[in-house]
Order: C-alpha cells, then structure tokens, then sequence
C-alpha cells in the first residue's frame, strides 16, 4: 500500500472531507490521526475507521492546542510524517461574514472566519514541522479552496483566508524544502458540505427561483450549471488527492495548489 506504516495526522477529520481524507489514507495503509474540535465525534470516527485510528479533541485554531494534540499523536504513534490541515469552514458567526454588500460583514464575523480556515493551518503546520523535520521529511497538504483562487463576493472573509492559506502553502514550501518537507494546497470546488448547506439556505432566501426548493436541490443545480464536468466533488475525491501527495509518488511536487472542482476555475468561476 502507498503509506503502509505512515502516521498521518487529519484535522477537522469527524466528518465532511476530513472524514473523507482519514478514510483514503487508512485504506492506503497508513496510521492515522483524527483530530477535531468535536472530541467524541472525533474519537467515533476514529473508532469507524479502524486499523488503531486514534481520535482527539482539540481546537487546532488555537496553538497551544494543536500542539498538545500533535504531540500526543507524535508519542502515541511514534513520530509524524503527513499532516493534513482541514480543519475549517462556518462558525457561530457564519452570517456575520457574508458579503453583498461588503460593509454588512462585522469584525467579528470577519476574524472567525480568519481564525478557522487560516490561523487552523498556521497552527497545525507550527506544531507538525518539528515532529516532520526529525522524521527527516514529509508532507503537509492544506485543505484551500477555489474561493481562495478566483473572486468569492457572496464570502469575502473566508475567500481571504483560503487565499492566505494558499500563499502560506508556497512560502512554507519553499521554507522547507531543505528538510525534505513538501507543502502543498488542495483547492476543493463544490462538495455537500454544511458550509454549502448554509450557502444554499441563503440562495433560497435570496434568489425567489429558489424560494421552493431544498438546499440539497439548490446545491445540485448550482453544480449543473457551475461544473463543466457535471458532476459534485466528494470527500473522497480530495482524500485520494492527499494520499498521492503524500506518499512517494508525489515525492517531487511542493508548492502546488491544485483545484479538484470538475473544472470551475477554468470558467474563472463563471456558470455558463
């Protein structure tokens, strides 16, 4: 198997595509580490995944956290080799960050999103570094979205932040590519995840052509008109793009942010 015996480390991995990311790499056979703000959701999926998958609670937007949880992992597994920073998304003050216009967006609503999809991976690579550079190497790959690469008006907060997750990615590669660290970006189009459930709620809301619909239904027509491909990506989708990252066939790639969105970023975000 590509990560046979590999200690990989997934946050924000209870559910969504952290969950998704946790199963790819345990079927390429690797240890894996689940960590989330949701302790027992953490430790339940943990448990799902079997193969001695471990599972803790921590806030990894918080350092002092994420650095106790990666420790822990270090000592239980023995070292670390792979991280991968998901965790990230909404938050209570989810609607205090979305735009249109710009000046509704509160400071507050600004700064969580800035904390839960930037400050999660500057933590989670801060505490994961140390522990890779003694293994002599490995891999990071952060979770960004293609909010970070074209304009994100509807969500402005956390387009900013994915932005900045992506540009930390290429510095931290280039920081530390003499310690045989590689650090790469993936760039998630349009996956049914909670954050899309909100988002889809809000189109409901907004747009009367939509006033009748399911959220789900508003999701699926917004990847028909928005997917060249046609079709939604999955958590998996993103799993086997961070299992190959990670493992030695992706032994020469850092630095990169790579979409997976079925060809979204092509249109420049266009839906038709």
């Amino acid at each position: 198997m590509q990560l046979k015996d590999t200690v990989a480390i997934v946050t924000g991995g209870a559910r969504g595509i952290g969950a998704g990311i946790a199963r790819r790499f345990v079927a390429a056979g690797a240890r894996v580490a689940v960590i989330d703000i949701d302790g027992p959701e953490a430790e339940a999926t943990a448990a799902a995944l079997g193969g001695g998958a471990l599972g803790l609670g921590a806030d990894v937007a918080d350092e002092r956290q994420a650095h106790a949880a990666v420790d822990r992992v270090a000592a239980h597994f023995g070292g670390v080799d792979a991280v991968v920073n998901n965790a990230g998304g909404g938050g209570p003050n989810s609607l205090a960050a979305v735009g249109n216009p710009f000046t509704n967006i509160t400071q507050d609503g600004w700064d969580e999103q800035i904390a839960i999809n930037l400050r999660t991976t500057f933590a989670g690579s801060k505490a994961a570094i140390p522990h890779l550079t003694r293994r002599g190497g490995g891999s990071i790959v952060n979770i960004a979205s293609i909010a970070g690469l074209l304009p994100a008006v509807p969500i402005p907060a956390y387009g900013a932040a994915k932005a900045g997750v992506i540009s930390l990615t290429k510095s931290l590669a280039l920081e530390l590519a003499t310690h045989g660290i590689r650090v790469n970006a993936i760039c998630p189009g349009f996956l049914w995840t909670r954050a899309w459930e909100m988002l889809a709620t809000l189109l409901k809301m907004s747009e009367a052509q939509y006033a009748d619909w399911e959220p789900r239904d508003i999701f699926l027509d917004q990847v028909k008109r928005g997917v060249p491909l046609g079709r939604e990506q999955t958590p998996e989708d993103i799993g086997n793009l961070a299992v190959f990252l990670s493992s030695p066939q992706g032994a020469n790639i850092t630095g990169q942010a790579i979409a997976v969105d079925g060809g979204i970023v092509l249109r420049g975000g266009r839906t038709t």
